[in-house]
């Protein structure tokens, strides 16, 4: 059962135990000792006895003189009084008076009874008192628990509302280990992740317009020669012809990255078709274009990978990652390709012997527009494995880069049978 159950039941339970056995406690307190009313009639009806028989026996005089002696010690409000007619002394005596006959005359001996706060008065009231403060004890701490972790929640959120995604909370929890702490960790990934995805874009958006720069900039290098030279039109022609290619090379990479990432929420259009298959066509492509600079493309490949996946993002996917090795292993070396299939995935590693890169590098050559340190340029512009690992992510997939001993750097791409975004959304093989 979760914790946070537990704890609100712990602190309830225990606040009603304690009152409970505080009135249990304070009940035998107030029955163990004599109750205070009956205590005061005893003595109340000891002085009246008492008064009555000395004036009987020795007179009224005594008995004044008893009283007026004995005033510290006796009840206040003792009183004798005299009546000329006898006849009243034959009523019975009551709970404050006694009337006594002497001397030829009936006295009248009262003490009237005196108001007194006793336990008994309040004895009635003590459960429900004894209720409120536990119900009040009972509130006040779970409202204390409660809103405290709320107040810092609602900061939260009030901070990244204005754009503050450096916000935390979880460091102000104060040892708390239940389901808010949880939500509050829960809070603090959220802020991260959208913290580094605002990165992402600012960088994203700073590099797009760096590498858009460049080829426009060869354009208007060509444009300002032709104006000088117009005998040159041929030649810059051709020169701002492939910068044209160039950039749309780049809009189209760029276009396809956001796609993928503003799509990576809509279902995949899944074919069945064999991964193995269309990796061979690309092999075969690719050996063609790795002559030219005296590569070799060394597989093993065997068998068949029926999936059902997206054919067209498998495809950019995989030949992003064969021309990448293709473009940077270093001349007259190879590139090794090999499969491995298993239950449900096929594992693709793609080996070059190129420079490779630093191990601090291995995750952030996935990122937009990001190169090895050490990698020599050789045209394109650092989005192939950005698109690749997202390609490969929406089906479910994983994507990683190694450092083989031989030196190089290894891409492993893991494609499952079925795509795990196209079952989520339902769709029938």
């Amino acid at each position: 059962m979760p914790r946070l159950f537990w704890k609100f039941f712990s602190i309830i339970w225990l606040t009603m135990a304690v009152t409970v056995g505080a009135i249990i406690l304070l009940v035998n307190i107030i029955e163990g000792a004599p109750f205070a009313r009956e205590r005061e009639e005893g003595r109340r009806t000891i002085v009246l006895d008492l008064t009555a028989d000395m004036l009987a026996r020795d007179g009224a005089a005594a008995a004044a003189h008893f009283v007026s002696i004995n005033e510290e010690t006796l009840p206040a409000g003792l009183t004798i009084s005299k009546t000329e007619n006898a006849d009243a002394c034959a009523g019975s005596k009551t709970a404050d008076a006694r009337l006594v006959p002497a001397e030829g005359a009936c006295y009248r001996i009262s003490l009237p009874v005196q108001p007194t706060f006793t336990m008994e008065n309040i004895g009635p009231f003590i459960p429900w008192f004894t209720v409120l403060v536990a119900s009040t004890i009972s509130a006040w701490a779970l409202a204390r628990y409660l809103i405290r972790p709320v107040v810092h929640l609602r900061d939260g959120l009030s901070a990244l509302a204005h754009g503050r995604f450096d916000f935390r909370i979880g460091d102000k929890m104060a040892g708390r280990k239940d389901e808010v702490t949880a939500l509050a960790h829960d809070f603090d990934s959220s802020a991260a992740r959208l913290q580094e995805l605002q990165d992402a874009q600012q960088r994203l958006f700073h590099d797009v317009s760096h590498e858009l720069r460049s080829p426009l900039s060869r354009l208007q290098a060509a444009v300002g020669v032709l104006r000088q030279s117009p005998a040159k039109l041929g030649a810059m022609l051709d020169r701002m012809d492939r910068e044209v290619e160039r950039l749309d090379v780049l809009v189209g990479e760029v276009l396809t990255l956001a796609r993928l990432t503003a799509g990576s929420s809509r279902p995949l259009k899944p074919q069945t078709l064999d991964v193995i298959e269309l990796l061979n066509e690309i092999l075969g492509d690719a050996a063609f274009e790795a002559q030219a600079r005296g590569v070799s493309i060394t597989t093993s490949i065997d068998g068949m990978f029926r999936a059902e996946v997206e054919g067209e993002l498998i495809y950019r996917a995989l030949e992003n990652v064969v021309r990448n090795a293709v473009k940077y292993t270093d001349e007259h070396s190879r590139v090794t390709v090999s499969c491995e299939t298993m239950a449900d995935r096929l594992r693709i590693c793609v080996t070059d012997q190129g420079p490779g890169v630093g191990r601090d590098e291995l995750e952030r050559i996935f990122q937009p527009f990001s190169r090895g340190k050490d990698a020599m340029p050789r045209g394109g512009y650092g989005l192939g494995l950005a698109i690749t690992r997202q390609a490969i992510e929406r089906h479910g997939g994983r994507v990683y880069a190694s450092l083989p001993d031989t030196g190089g750097l290894a891409i492993i791409l893991e494609i499952p049978k079925r795509a795990k975004s196209y079952g989520v959304h339902g769709v029938e093989a």
